[in-house]
Parts: structure tokens; sequence; C-alpha cells
């Protein structure tokens, strides 16, 4: 696959003759609602096996071949080309498909009210095929060690159609908001953890088709740092007996150190000694309550990646990866009216709708636009596309990383899990 930049005048016509396809197949792997309508900046995926490159001024053989980490001769012999001959520029050259890696996946579903909506599980039997654990959020612990369990109908059914395992995700959720003073309780008694941990093990088999735990227990208070480490040792003996591994999801942290609410109690080195596997959560700087900017910036993101690799193994680190964009209101005022989650889908079709054109920022690595409503108010919004996911991909296999997971399910990005297929062999279980 390839991913293509509309540039002005183009048309879906001209590009399925370009790259070889069909319309329609653009269409339906794009997902495009208005197909005669292309946004300029827009990021397209190219449904072919391999890639295209178009000869410019000053490349030859040998700089091209070294771009795609090719031979030179090969390059030549693919394309029925003399290798002595100097290259044309507009020559378009067939490039064949990058080999792939070895990555773990994991999407959240997070089901609201009393039962999974068709719609999401509509979403997690698309994306199923390409994750390794769909992960259900949250089983929310109690103080006295009891569980209160989200919905799960047609979970099972779907994982399985896909061959994908469940995770259970345990949050120290209450009322909506990650309670410090719930995590304090139960990290206090070891009598609360056990019958905690005999729950989770009791529902998992309950629910069966279940491979691996996440606690996800964020907010905590500095002084449990210690407690929550011993807590996952714990959790890690008593899973590993019956065959469940045991994951944790922790804050992007930058240094051992960091201050901050969200950052103190999670011990990056002690944790990931522990735990089969950490989820970083590394996005939200761009948020719902906070100024315009991309979600997960791919210089911070390394960061934290950088960071993570100094106190425990790659194989051991997935990137967490967002699947949604925000849409702020300008001026952005602080306290003010939040900022308006929508889908990568979303945000092309308001790009359509008030002709606008997609900007890059080269440093996060993200797409952005600007547009005035019919109300004269603007707005800005920064969403994901098939180029920022893709430079995700990119860093992941640099590192060396386990993988990837993606908060959340629910909001549609179908180009996402078209390129996971194209870069990754995906561990199933």
């Amino acid at each position: 696959m390839q991913i293509h930049v509309v540039q002005p005048g183009q048309t879906i016509y001209g590009l399925a003759q370009a790259y070889r396809t069909t319309v329609q197949a653009i269409i339906q792997t794009n997902e495009l609602q208005n197909p005669d309508r292309l946004v300029v900046g827009q990021a397209l995926v190219m449904p072919i096996y391999g890639r295209f490159h178009w000869v410019q001024a000053g490349e030859s053989f040998w700089s091209i071949a070294q771009r795609y980490g090719l031979n030179m001769n090969t390059l030549a012999r693919l394309n029925g080309l003399n290798i002595n001959e100097p290259l044309m520029i507009g020559t378009q050259l067939y490039i064949p498909p990058r080999p792939k890696t070895t990555a773990e996946t994991l999407a959240f579903l997070e089901p609201r009210g009393d039962t999974v909506s068709p719609a999401l599980l509509e979403q997690a039997a698309k994306a199923g095929p390409v994750l390794t654990y769909l992960s259900l959020f949250s089983l929310e612990a109690r103080r006295d060690g009891s569980l209160r369990l989200p919905p799960s109908n047609g979970i099972i059914e779907t994982a399985e159609q896909a061959g994908t395992s469940i995770m259970l995700v345990i949050s120290n959720l209450e009322a909506g908001a990650f309670s410090s003073e719930l995590g304090r309780d139960i990290l206090q008694s070891t009598a609360v953890q056990d019958l905690l941990l005999e729950n989770i093990i009791s529902y998992a088999e309950e629910l069966g088709d279940v491979r691996a735990v996440m606690f996800d227990f964020e907010h905590l208070p500095g002084d449990q740092r210690l407690a929550y480490t011993q807590f996952l040792q714990r959790a890690v003996e008593q899973m590993h007996e019956v065959g469940l591994r045991v994951s944790a999801a922790l804050a992007p942290k930058t240094r051992a150190d960091q201050p901050g609410e969200w950052f103190v109690a999670h011990d990056y080195r002690a944790i990931g000694q522990i735990v089969d596997f950490v989820m970083l959560m590394t996005y939200e700087w761009g948020y719902s309550a906070g100024p315009p900017m991309a979600v997960s910036p791919i210089n911070e993101v390394e960061r934290v990646l950088n960071y993570a690799l100094t106190e425990m193994p790659a194989n051991k680190i997935m990137m967490g990866q967002n699947l949604y964009g925000y849409d702020w209101t300008l001026p952005f005022v602080q306290g003010g009216e939040y900022a308006r989650a929508i889908s990568p889908q979303m945000a092309i079709q308001l790009a359509v709708r008030y002709q606008a054109i997609i900007q890059y920022d080269t440093k996060a690595q993200a797409p952005f636009f600007t547009y005035q409503d019919e109300e004269g108010r603007d707005h800005i919004v920064w969403f994901e596309d098939a180029r920022s996911i893709q430079a995700k991909f990119d860093l992941l296999k640099k590192l060396g990383l386990r993988g990837i997971g993606y908060w959340k399910l629910g909001l549609s990005f179908p180009q996402n899990w078209l390129l996971i297929e194209d870069n990754f062999d995906v561990v199933k279980l």
C-alpha cells in the first residue's frame, strides 16, 4: 500500500489511473463519503501491492534503491530497465513491499450504558483481524474487593470470529473518575487485594477466552508508589498460575522523578521488571480541556519511549495511540468550552464541508486545518491520518517495541487497520 497526499486539481479518477488501480478500490479502501470532493492535503491509502516512485531530477538507480532499502540491480530488473542507462525524470518505478515485522496490538473497547452497542461491536469486528487483544474497559475495582462489571454481550463471539483474545482492564474508576482514595484503600489492604484478584480470575474463567489482564490504576497518591508495585507483583504471581498475562497502563513519563499527580506512583523500572508488558499512554498532549495541539505529537511520544527504554526492555513496551482528534473553538480559553472529540473520518467531512485545506505539522507529524463555522466562529482541528499513523509505525519498528495499543474503538479510522496489516505480522495467541 502507498500513502498519497491529494494535490490541487487531482481527482479520484486520475489517482486510480496513476496508481494502476480502480476508482471503486480507492473509495472502498478509504471509505470515502465524498469521492468527487477530495480535500487538498488529504492523505489517501492506495490499495496496491508495494508502491510506485516517480523519478525526480538528480535521482539515480543507486539513490532510489538506497531510499527504499533495495539493491539497485533488483530495482532495475523489477522495472525492466537497463541499469547502465540514465533514468528519465517522471519515470514510474515499481517498489516491492517492505518486509513486515512482528507486533502485538490491542484496542480498548468501552461500552456505554447497559449493553455493548451494535455499532461498537461492528468496529471491533472490523479491527479484530489485526488485533492481538480486544481490551474490555473496564472492570472497576471497589473498596471491598468486588468488581463493577461492564456489559460484555457479543464481545466473546466477535473476538472468536476475528481470532482475537480478550484482555480485561481493571481500573480504579469511581463515579466516572480515577479515584486516588479508592486506589489507596485497595493498596493498603492485602485482604482486599486477594479478594479482588480472586474475583478477576473468577470473571475471566466465566467469560472465557480471556488471555490477559491490564491494570489501569491512575491518579494514585505518591506515597502508594511502592504499594502499587507490590500489588502488581502479587497479581502477576496469581494470574500466571492460571495462565493469564499481566500488563499495566502507565502515564507518559520522561524521567523517573517526574512530578505530577498522574506520574508519581508509576515506577517504570520496578513495574517493567514485574509485569509481562506495559502500555504507555502516549497520547492526550492535545486534550478536550487543553489548548489546541496534536493529540500524540511524535516528538513528545519519542521522548517518553526513549526514557522508558532506559528502564525496561523494548519487548515489554507497547506504544499508546489515539484513534481520534479534537475540534477546538477559537480563541481557546482555559476553563472555557471543551474541544469536541472527532474521528479521522469526521475530520475529513468537516474539511469537505468548509472547503478547508489540510496542512501537516512535520515536527508533530500530525495533520490539522482551520475553518469558520456558520456562526462566524473560528475552529482548529487536529486529527490523525495515514501519514501520522505510519510515522508511529516507523518509530515502533526503529525502537524494536513490542507493539501498539489504541484508545479507543468507536471513532472510525479505517486507514489505520489497513496500515497495520501492511506493516506487521500481528501476533495471535
